[in-house]
């Protein structure tokens, strides 16, 4: 017996049962900004001084232990704890550390405030290419930065929180319910929407009393306490969160510390965190309000004039991550399909995957150009009237487009991996739930159409701006000739019919997007978006990517996938419009 089972295979070939091969390589070691020529461009472009910054955390991006912190804080998810051991109330939320070290990351790198630290030109363009690589690490996180990016405009408006808008621009991330002034950096929540109201803030229920006034770090604080709740408050272990309640029947604008002055913890109790499609890494809650004290922001009955002053802000923020998230998408398709071969040619050289890659590389930089776009006018927000009424037309517009895009592309991403790419171990699941996510924060896509008709039916100066930012490049093609008088007629039509907002809307993004485009990108690029992406054109684009007619080219499009390619060494040298 003993000599039959010696002589049968060893125990070390019993897994030996087959070599792995033609596996694609993981999408690590990289840098989202040095090999991403249309970020680097932007960057020499409008704000060179910020180029190290970007680099800095472009490695970041393409670091594989910073992508397992990623995966781990999706994987472990946040904890509410209502009590301690002692049966005390804390409403307190647990994290993984890989949590903390991402938020770390974030902060140190100035992802929340660098529009607010630097005195540099294009402040909000630098931390815009910084926000829109942050959202290729990890979206989760993407939130308490966005927060506390817009967050800021309400401190600096408030002379009672000048504390909070000094401490929002620290870089130092502390997770603790240390009272603000103790603390080295803050993270800042919201709580608006209740149950009955949704995007209505108008229906507000939460009501405010008039408590007391006192000295608070230096300056004058109006207090009042807050009975009601709240159905969706994100990041509810913030330092502070600004929300709304009703004074005398007019809705106001808070903010309410979660520690207060004397050390207490406020009345702020959560019910139960959501469980979400996606977003997992991050806490969303549901809270109530009783005896909470909070600050008066503005005046009374002004609270909704109050928050829309940061809504450009979250605007934006959503419109440049969404299009950070179709760029990860991106990069992950493409690294798969790079490295994986098929019928004797890498994956991404069949001729039907290279259409379908260049068609979202494509959609890609298009979304990124308008984002960035935005960001330029909103540097200019006080100082260029023409930058002023472009913004209030051009940000809802950039968020309701990017973000209803976004998943659309993650779905193609996924299938360019094929099965591979919804298994949870690939990050390719994770952003496949994710991508919905920026479309209905901060105002659903119907929400961002009506803002956009509103604005232009309140100030025509608004349709005058988006025309004059246009009128430059008239006569340089037909075709985008041909696009500005479909949006022309558009707007037209949507100021006398609600029912046309979203086409309007979709015109004056895609309209945007061919400027930008025209203006910064290579010759192909900007021949394929207007030949596909233009109504009436002849390029036969159809219902989905990899649609792009014969009028491409195979050549052309093969260019334009491997100038989108950004994890090769080479992708550092190529300049992002043809000399």
């Amino acid at each position: 017996m003993s000599g039959a089972l010696a002589s049968g295979p060893s125990a070390s070939h019993r897994y030996g049962t087959h070599e792995v091969l033609n596996q694609a390589q993981p999408a690590s070691g990289f840098n989202a900004f040095s090999g991403d020529v249309v970020l680097r461009s932007a960057i020499a472009r409008e704000a060179p001084w910020a180029a190290d910054r970007c680099a800095a955390l472009g490695a970041v991006a393409g670091d594989a232990d910073v992508q397992e912190l990623a995966r781990l804080a999706n994987r472990h998810l946040p904890e509410l704890k209502t009590h301690d051991r002692f049966g005390n109330r804390i409403d307190w939320v647990d994290f993984h550390p890989s949590w903390h070290d991402l938020m770390a990351l974030a902060w140190t790198h100035e992802v929340p405030n660098l529009a607010w630290r630097t005195n540099q030109k294009n402040g909000h363009f630098a931390r815009a290419v910084l926000s829109y690589i942050w959202n290729q690490v990890e979206q989760g996180t993407g939130c308490p930065t966005g927060m506390a990016y817009a967050a800021y405009a309400g401190f600096k408006a408030e002379p009672a929180l000048a504390v909070w808008a000094e401490k929002v621009k620290g870089t130092d991330y502390e997770f603790s319910r240390r009272e603000v002034g103790d603390k080295p950096s803050i993270v800042v929540g919201y709580a608006m929407t209740e149950k009955q109201g949704g995007s209505d803030l108008r229906e507000t229920q939460t009501t405010a009393r008039f408590s007391h006034s006192s000295d608070y770090h230096g300056k004058t604080a109006r207090w009042y306490e807050l009975t009601g709740h709240k159905w969706f408050c994100s990041v509810p272990q913030s330092d502070g969160f600004f929300t709304l309640a009703k004074v005398a029947g007019e809705v106001t604008c808070f903010f309410l510390p979660r520690t207060l002055p004397d050390g207490r913890f406020n009345n702020f109790f959560v019910q139960r965190l959501k469980d979400k499609a996606g977003n997992k890494s991050n806490a969303s809650s549901e809270v109530e309000y009783a005896g909470t004290l909070a600050i008066l922001v503005g005046e009374e009955g002004r609270g909704l004039r109050e928050i829309l002053s940061h809504a450009h802000l979250t605007r934006l923020d959503f419109a440049v991550g969404s299009a950070g998230l179709m760029r990860q998408a991106l990069t992950l398709a493409l690294q798969h399909t790079t490295t994986r071969t098929a019928f004797g040619s890498s994956i991404a050289e069949r001729p039907m995957m290279t259409n379908v890659l260049a068609d979202m590389a494509v959609e890609v930089e298009a979304a990124t150009l308008m984002a960035l776009r935005v960001a330029r006018a909103t540097d200019d927000l006080d100082s260029v009237e023409h930058e002023r009424l472009l913004a209030r037309v051009a940000t809802p517009a950039a968020k309701y487009f990017n973000c209803s895009r976004a998943p659309s592309i993650a779905f193609e991403a996924l299938q360019c991996h094929g099965g591979n790419g919804f298994i949870e171990e690939n990050p390719m699941a994770r952003l496949y739930r994710e991508a919905p996510l920026n479309s209905v924060w901060e105002g659903t896509a119907n929400m961002m159409c009506m803002d956009v008709r509103r604005a232009m039916q309140r100030d025509p100066r608004t349709v005058e701006a988006l025309f004059d930012e246009v009128r430059p490049l008239a006569g340089q093609d037909g075709r985008f000739d041909a696009m500005v008088r479909h949006t022309e007629g558009l707007v037209r039509a949507a100021a006398e019919d609600e029912f046309l907002a979203r086409p309007m809307t979709e015109a004056v993004a895609r309209l945007l997007q061919g400027a930008e485009l025209l203006r910064h990108s290579t010759q192909e690029v900007a021949d394929v978006f207007l030949a596909s992406r233009n109504p009436g054109s002849t390029g036969a684009w159809g219902s989905h990517y990899g649609t792009l007619g014969a009028s491409v080219g195979g050549a052309t499009a093969l260019a334009i996938v491997r100038r989108a390619v950004v994890t090769g060494s080479e992708a550092e040298d190529r300049p992002a419009r043809a000399p």
